[in-house]
C-alpha cells in the first residue's frame, strides 16, 4: 500500500506551479513512498536517552568580544575624503 498517492502528487505539484507528466508524477510518487518508509522506520528506533541536537558538529563563535574602544573621530576620517559636506562624505549622484 502506497503511502502517498499520485494524486496528492499532483497537487503538491501545482501548488508549487510546476508541470508535471503522468510519468513524473509516478515516479515521484514511488520516490516519495519511499522516502516517507524510511521516516516511518526511524520513528520505530529507542531514542529516549538520545539528547536533541540542533547541529551535527558542535558549533562555536569564532568572532570577538563586542568591546568599546575608541574611534577615529570625524574630522579624521574626513581627511581621507575626497569631497565632504557638513562632516559626511560626499558621493556622486546614482539616481537621477
Amino acid at each position: 500500500m502506497s503511502r502517498i498517492s499520485k494524486d496528492q502528487v499532483k497537487h503538491v505539484a501545482h501548488l508549487a506551479r510546476l508541470a508535471v507528466t503522468e510519468e513524473e508524477a509516478e515516479m515521484l510518487t514511488e520516490q516519495l513512498d519511499k522516502i516517507i518508509g524510511f521516516a516511518e522506520e526511524l520513528n520505530e528506533l529507542d531514542t529516549d536517552n538520545v539528547e536533541p541536537t540542533t547541529h551535527v558538529l558542535e558549533l562555536k563563535n569564532i568572532l570577538r568580544k563586542d568591546e568599546v574602544r575608541n574611534s577615529v573621530s570625524v574630522d579624521e576620517a574626513m581627511k581621507n575624503a575626497p569631497s565632504e559636506r557638513d562632516g559626511q562624505f560626499k558621493v556622486p549622484n546614482i539616481l537621477e
